[in-house]
């Protein structure tokens, strides 16, 4: 949802690093910022270079390593059986499984019994897309590895979720994240979020397929036009007649996929380089290997401030409430074994991680003569990593094919993560509460089926929209930045405090979001006409054998330091502020006007507060007696709701007590 997050300074070192003019292969891989959890998972400023970015892809030449190079058979082979094996997994749990997915619970939740291992798999898949396979190398080739530290920040957001947030949402056994709103607030309050998520994650998931497409048909010779509808075709047919489960076992194939693809990538590459050693002393020499840059300038692009207190908020705005993470950890039959899956996360975002920016040590040590950027072998730095695959493609037969499969693995798990959580979603949030009639199960299943494949067209179009008016797109998927720090503070605190109020949510938000846009907008007008400036880390080209086409003063570029550099000193400093704050930002403006406004509109009653609301830590700001199931949540919930399933934990074990009424 949600990546994916996570959407990044991959864009930011294309706008440093572009060129104009020929180049002899020209490859954009771009996307979405990682925000809205969507998924994204990783945290880059992608709302700084995307259009750009596009553009240059749109008017890219086939990618190549020193001639025109297409997909041969093999390539086809193993990209054509990844589609395959994922669409296979549609049909196996649509008609061969012993359980078919014809109730809500079995579509949208796995009938609870499903493994910590495929359930762990498809959060890592789900939230690694493009951005981070194609993005961290980059950042690392361009910028360092300053970037590595976001591992911390990460595995804090992991460990937080699991043990504060993650017990309140399986206590109470919500199929919508949004849900928890209405019993915590009202019901306005869980209409605005989870609106606005809706429309943030369709306009995440056309930019998600879009380049990866582009890509294929740059590569393959093929019109995108006819790819893009085929491979979401195939992300709606398991999505929709597998449910979560067929969701969850293709993005656990999907996961080695991508796995594959980057570890036979960083391996050759570091034969090629000439050993482990010889990749650090290189980046060590360059400058690129900083980890504890401790300046506390939040103007500062990466320290270890930045990196890691703004990757901490940003992340948890993505996991805390999200319905990609809820959806899969209740489809586990324990709290424990939820927890498991989702420290495990950890671990294996972790292990991307480390893989990617190892990636981009080794891309360095490969070019650090002979920049292909400068040279012009590439328009721009987000093109290194395929440019890189294409050196090994004569070497390793069908690598350019499994690295191609390992980026569209992570634009698929996304994919069908967010439309299996926007189906969760509009089902439970905006139909069910309203719906005039008395849904059965069998009916709630064939309508989920249908939303997913109503919303699957409208996002495959979007990919054609995208292609034409890829800045508009654009400019309304930036905003989705923007909501992350509002939205994370009207859910943290609810669970944190009783003292929030309905209203000061509201306002809170409001306000937040405002402020974030106003933020984000100024920073990317400011960059976009270059009145701002990222120092990049040195390159040189004084190793390239043919510069005869270039027209430089001199061999080297780059600034060695890591500092905002502004063009216009009259620039409002806010605009200058890490993009890694911006989560930060929307998260404090929201907590003072919304504790404000609840303050003088009245907090809430704490002895009328149910305590199963609160995470564990809070609880101490309760009365000692209170209700431990207030009937004021209850009947909220029954007097908008049609069907209402309220499912406890006991013993241990899973007890269901089923609860349906009309309203």
């Amino acid at each position: 949802m949600e990546s994916s997050t996570m959407e990044s300074s991959t864009m930011e070192s294309s706008s440093m690093q572009s060129s104009t003019a020929e180049s002899s292969t020209m490859l954009s891989w771009a996307e979405q910022s990682s925000t809205m959890g969507s998924s994204p998972m990783f945290s880059y400023d992608t709302t700084m270079g995307l259009e750009s970015t596009m553009e240059a892809t749109s008017n890219s030449a086939p990618l190549a390593h020193d001639q025109n190079r297409y997909f041969d058979a093999l390539d086809y082979s193993v990209f054509a059986l990844l589609l395959a094996m994922s669409a296979m997994i549609g049909v196996y749990f649509a008609f061969f499984a012993k359980k078919k997915q014809d109730t809500t619970d079995e579509y949208l939740m796995g009938g609870k019994s499903m493994g910590v291992f495929p359930i762990a798999m498809s959060l890592i898949a789900s939230y690694i897309s493009g951005v981070s396979s194609l993005g961290v190398p980059a950042e690392a080739y361009t910028y360092g590895i300053q970037y590595a530290l976001v591992l911390v920040a990460e595995i804090s957001v992991c460990v937080a979720v699991a043990f504060i947030f993650m017990p309140v949402f399986y206590k109470l056994q919500l199929m919508s994240a949004y849900k928890y709103l209405e019993l915590r607030y009202d019901r306005s309050v869980r209409v605005l979020l989870s609106g606005i998520s809706i429309i943030m994650m369709i306009l995440y998931i056309p930019l998600m397929i879009y380049v990866p497409a582009l890509a294929f048909s740059q590569v393959s010779g093929i019109n995108m036009y006819v790819i893009a509808p085929v491979i979401c075709g195939v992300c709606i047919f398991y999505t929709s007649l597998g449910g979560l489960k067929a969701v969850v076992w293709a993005d656990t194939i999907q996961s080695f996929s991508m796995l594959a693809g980057v570890l036979l990538v960083s391996i050759m590459g570091t034969v090629n380089a000439g050993g482990i050693g010889k990749v650090i002393k290189t980046n060590y020499n360059s400058g690129r290997i900083e980890l504890f840059n401790m300046d506390i300038n939040p103007l500062v692009r990466h320290t270890f401030w930045t990196v890691f207190v703004g990757n901490f908020f940003m992340w948890l705005s993505h996991c805390a409430a999200s319905q990609a993470i809820l959806q899969r950890c209740l489809a586990l039959p324990t709290l424990k074994k939820a927890r498991s899956a989702v420290l495990s996360l950890a671990v294996g975002i972790s292990c991307f991680v480390i893989l990617f920016i190892y990636t981009g040590m080794v891309i360095y040590t490969t070019y650090h003569e002979c920049d292909p950027v400068k040279a012009k072998k590439i328009r721009k730095a987000d093109q290194i990593l395929p440019y890189f695959v294409m050196h090994f493609s004569d070497t390793i037969p069908g690598l350019p094919g499994l690295f191609v499969a390992g980026i569209f693995s992570a634009s698929l798990s996304s994919m069908s993560t967010m439309l299996n959580a926007l189906t969760a979603m509009i089902l439970e949030d905006f139909i069910r509460p309203y719906a005039k009639w008395k849904m059965t199960e069998k009916q709630a299943s064939n309508l989920m089926k249908v939303i997913v494949l109503i919303l699957g067209v409208i996002c495959t179009a979007l990919v054609f929209v995208v292609d034409k008016l890829g800045a508009l797109i654009q400019a309304s998927r930036s905003l989705a930045g923007t909501t992350t720090g509002p939205s994370l503070g009207i859910f943290m605190f609810g669970m944190l405090t009783p003292w929030m109020n309905s209203k000061g949510a509201i306002v809170g938000g409001i306000v937040g979001m405002v402020v974030c846009t106003w933020v984000s907008v100024g920073a990317q007008v400011a960059t976009a006409k270059k009145w701002l400036r990222f120092p990049i880390k040195p390159v040189t080209i004084e190793g390239c054998t043919n510069l005869a086409a270039l027209n430089a003063t001199t061999l080297n570029f780059g600034i060695a330091e890591n500092t905002h550099i502004p063009e216009h000193d009259d620039i409002l400093w806010i605009y200058r502020i890490s993009y890694l704050y911006y989560t930060l930002l929307g998260l404090i403006v929201m907590a003072v006007f919304g504790f404000t406004v609840s303050y003088f509109t009245g907090f809430p009653d704490p002895e009328t507060l149910d305590k199963d609301l609160l995470c564990e830590i809070s609880h101490r700001f309760l009365p000692k007696k209170h209700k431990r199931l207030s009937s004021s949540a209850e009947m909220k919930l029954l007097s908008n709701d049609t069907e209402i399933e309220l499912q406890k934990l006991e013993n241990n074990g899973m007890v269901y007590e089923e609860l349906k009424s009309s309203s």
